[in-house]
């Protein structure tokens, strides 16, 4: 992550370009820390997330997480532990021949969601910034934001649904209309930045060109209110999102994403993905859907 504060707005910056700013624990635990800073900061009043490189996220950077890394150091991986947590034990959680602990799944990937959550439980607006792709775990980032403005030529979607995932944070159903979520869920299907806009994912969806001018004028009129305005009017909306049951159904998402890797066809993919890489791995999966391309980089 990089992070500064110009004025009123904090920006916080995914920034693995070469990587597609694929997520790693690391980057989750830097996003945590970066969130909270600007909500302590009292000259904060807004918080824009963007992406460095070619798009805003590709996703899990599934290369480290086979590697049993997941951001840990040589150092690290080399001390032995017990904690359900070590990145060994999650990487040895995930082998076919041994027995399945769904709560190491759980322990994993519940921490990320607390992450990505922090930027919705924040009590100050974050913007979302998109480019390029966003997709998969690129999308809880993105939804866990309170606005989302994304270039017109810009894709959203979470592919993992055809197999090999589930949105652990669960914000589709809550962001769109129920039948909208599930005409992407039940195809892995991305959303160019215009048709967000038309579905009202996002609130603009400027030309690329116009992206970054179109950002600014958004932050700039937000940071104009009191602190303590914005920070109750979103307060008061969240609500809603809170009694309709987002944190329950965000304990189901993260535990049927560990499902969705340990049923037949997610052995077969992660089987795929250790013979002939996880890019291949994904190319065979998107291919006969015809779009290979939105998700090219991660899965």
């Amino acid at each position: 992550m990089t992070y500064e504060v110009t004025g009123r707005i904090a920006r916080i910056t995914l920034n693995r370009p070469e990587r597609g700013n694929g997520i790693t624990r690391g980057l989750v635990t830097e996003l945590e820390r970066c969130v909270e800073g600007a909500d302590l900061d009292p000259a904060v009043h807004v918080i824009l997330l963007a992406g460095n490189g070619k798009g805003f996220c590709g996703g899990y950077d599934l290369v480290e997480s086979a590697e049993g890394r997941g951001g840990i150091g040589e150092e690290e991986l080399a001390t032995p532990s017990r904690s359900p947590l070590d990145p060994l034990v999650i990487a040895g959680n995930h082998d076919p021949s041994g027995t399945w602990d769904p709560m190491v799944d759980y322990g994993m990937m519940g921490r990320n969601v607390r992450a990505f959550m922090s930027l919705f439980h924040c009590s100050k607006p974050v913007v979302c910034k998109v480019h390029g792709f966003c997709v998969a775990g690129g999308t809880d980032m993105a939804l866990c934001s309170d606005l989302l403005i994304i270039a017109a030529d810009a894709k959203i979607g979470y592919p993992p649904a055809r197999v090999w995932g589930s949105p652990t944070t669960s914000m589709w159903a809550y962001r769109l209309d129920p039948q909208r979520a599930k005409r992407l869920l039940f195809t892995g299907d991305s959303l160019s930045g215009a048709e967000a806009l038309n579905w009202g994912l996002a609130i603009e969806a400027p030309a690329s060109a116009e992206l970054d001018e179109r950002t600014e004028i958004l932050l700039e009129r937000i940071a104009r209110n009191p602190l303590n305005q914005l920070q109750m009017m979103k307060l008061l909306v969240n609500q809603s999102l809170y009694a309709k049951g987002l944190h329950q159904t965000q304990i189901l998402g993260t535990l049927f994403d560990g499902i969705a890797r340990h049923t037949n066809e997610g052995y077969a993919f992660q089987q795929r993905a250790a013979q002939a890489g996880f890019k291949e791995a994904v190319r065979q999966r998107d291919e006969p859907f015809g779009d290979y391309g939105a998700s090219t980089f991660k899965g």
